[in-house]
């Protein structure tokens, strides 16, 4: 064989080699992308609360969804949002609207810690008696809390450490919640 016919078969073969190569090392990282795409997804939970309240001169409802990513089994992380409306008869109405960080601890299965950003807008509007009286305003709630975890559902309780009395959105610093993710 000469010299120009061995160095032409060598440069094919190392063409070829290099578009073997080059075609399987793509091939794999397209099913690893496409696998790390389903595995995000796998790790998320939706979930929220709703609360309803009535009595004879007030109403109060609350519609709160959320998401969290579950990093591993002990640590989640993930965004909520929130709107409430509240009505006290012949005072005002008020509607509070905004969203939240939130991260969640299970240092047990059935123990769960958890740390909560919030920030709303509250908008009271006075009415009757009280038609000229209008505030809003943005509250900042920073919530740490704990909680009973059974399966999808946490039954505990949250504390306001930025709560100030008579300011803000909320009457007290202590909350009772139950959160639902599935």
């Amino acid at each position: 064989m000469s010299k120009k016919r061995t160095s032409t078969l060598l440069n094919a073969v190392l063409i070829a080699l290099f578009v073997f190569f080059s075609a399987n090392l793509s091939a794999q990282y397209q099913k690893q992308s496409t696998e790390s795409k389903s595995d995000f997804w796998q790790n998320v939970q939706f979930g929220g609360g709703l609360g309803l309240s009535f009595g004879n001169n007030y109403t109060d409802i609350s519609v709160s969804p959320s998401a969290i990513y579950n990093v591993n089994e002990y640590f989640s992380v993930g965004l909520g949002a929130q709107y409430t409306y509240v009505k006290q008869k012949n005072l005002y109405n008020s509607n509070l609207y905004g969203g939240s960080i939130i991260s969640l601890f299970n240092p047990l299965p059935e123990i769960q810690l958890s740390a909560e950003l919030e920030q709303l807008r509250v908008n009271v509007k006075g009415i009757g008696n009280n038609s000229g009286y209008e505030n809003n305003f943005w509250n900042t709630g920073l919530f740490l809390g704990a909680g009973y975890r059974n399966g999808n559902v946490t039954i505990g309780a949250r504390y306001n450490v930025l709560y100030k009395e008579d300011q803000g959105a909320y009457s007290d610093a202590f909350m009772p919640f139950v959160r639902f993710y599935f």
